[in-house]
């Protein structure tokens, strides 16, 4: 038997700790590194070993697209990371969001939604939920008095990003936990921007955490895959759908994401204050009219954002002066940075929302979240600082020059 941290010790373990042991069971070959279990099926001991396996009375593998040791392992030390009594994978972030869905809506239910999430979740519930008879009503996200307003006894759901994307809008966990529970319903949080590096929504009073690992737990834009985080028995829901419909995060992308939960904490205070670094001397430039950072003292959620966040992560937005021509000819003028739509890459991404991310949601839904034609959006990787501000300037030369200055 290969040795095991004693159950008081890992008790107080710290996050740092965690990120790098949480989780981890080997196997008789004593790995130090976590294997990669590439297997669809797993055999049985007897008949009535597989029997009690199928049936839940005893514990082991049944099939990968429900249970698997690598997946296993990056769902114990993710739910570890975010408080969480337990975590489910998922082959991608709108899978986890699809997943939180199916298994606590039904015909009937409400939904209550901040307007300024990632476009493909709005029209997750507008085109998709609708279909079932889900209704979602979408209010700002940082107007209490909209949420408390929005509920009704038939809500069932409480969905937010904080911070939003793009415009980095924060709001109280604990207020819309208070607003979630006098209607019964339950919260979910989507901390992809944040992880819980820098935030741990559970312990603000969140019933579940929805991640895109996509983005930071991996770090380096290799694989894609999401999770959800929450009690007990509010993932076993979970675990019965992802069993059901089949949404399964592979073995592969699950040891990939823990490999980048082991330096999580490390990158995002690094994204963090290259991030800070970069909005403050873009606040500065006179062809800019407005950035959107929660760490910025000007920003509208900047209290809120200190007072649940101990780092303000890597995403930052700002228009720019003259519209979407301004913004295509910033971006078109960039070097170092790589215009594409992902995020959490150690390399700099930078992108149109309006015509990209949310490019598939209406006008009215955009100007609801704040996504102007002239908004560009910006998350920051582990570049030099000074690299990637030359980088802006090159954009703000090529705005300049649109303005015959």
């Amino acid at each position: 038997m290969s040795r095991e941290i004693d159950k008081d010790v890992f008790a107080g373990l710290k996050l740092d700790t965690l990120a790098v042991r949480a989780g981890q069971t080997r196997s008789h070959e004593g790995e130090h590194s976590e294997p990669i279990y590439t297997t669809s099926s797993y055999v049985f001991d007897s008949a009535e070993d597989a029997a009690k396996r199928f049936s839940g009375e005893a514990e082991g593998n049944v099939y990968s697209r429900y249970t698997n040791p690598t997946v296993r392992m990056f769902e114990q030390r993710l739910a570890a990371l975010e408080g969480a009594e337990a975590a489910v994978g998922t082959s991608s972030g709108m899978a986890a969001i699809l997943a939180t869905a199916m298994a606590f809506l039904q015909s009937g239910d409400e939904v209550v939604c901040s307007q300024s999430v990632f476009g493909t979740t709005t029209a997750l519930f507008t085109r998709y939920m609708k279909k079932f008879g889900v209704k979602t009503t979408f209010v700002e996200l940082a107007d209490l008095s909209a949420w408390e307003a929005a509920v009704t006894d038939r809500t069932k759901l409480l969905f937010m990003e904080t911070p939003s994307n793009p415009t980095n809008d924060v709001v109280s966990i604990k207020a819309i936990a208070e607003i979630a529970r006098s209607v019964d319903a339950l919260l979910a949080v989507d901390n992809c921007f944040s992880t819980p590096a820098l935030q741990r929504p559970l312990a603000h009073g969140a019933d579940l955490v929805v991640h895109s690992a996509t983005k930071f737990l991996d770090g380096q834009g290799r694989v894609v895959g999401g999770a959800v985080c929450g009690k007990q028995a509010l993932i076993d829901e979970l675990v019965v759908y992802v069993r059901t419909c089949g949404p399964t995060m592979s073995a592969f992308n699950a040891w990939v994401f823990l490999k980048g939960l082991e330096t999580l904490r490390l990158r995002m205070k690094a994204h963090s204050d290259n991030a800070m670094t970069l909005a403050k001397w873009l606040e500065a430039q006179p062809l800019v009219d407005r950035v959107n950072y929660c760490g910025l003292p000007s920003h509208s959620s900047h209290e809120a954002a200190k007072s649940q966040m101990s780092g303000f992560g890597a995403v930052l937005s700002f228009e720019v002066k003259g519209g979407q021509a301004a913004a295509w000819a910033f971006i078109d003028a960039t070097q170092v940075c790589s215009l594409t739509a992902n995020l959490g890459d150690a390399k700099t991404t930078i992108v149109h929302p309006a015509t990209t991310t949310h490019g598939r949601i209406t006008q009215q839904e955009r100007d609801a979240a704040g996504i102007s034609d002239a908004l560009i959006r910006v998350c920051v990787g582990l570049e030099d600082a000074d690299d990637l501000i030359d980088d802006m300037a090159r954009g703000l030369k090529a705005v300049s020059e649109l303005h015959g200055s």
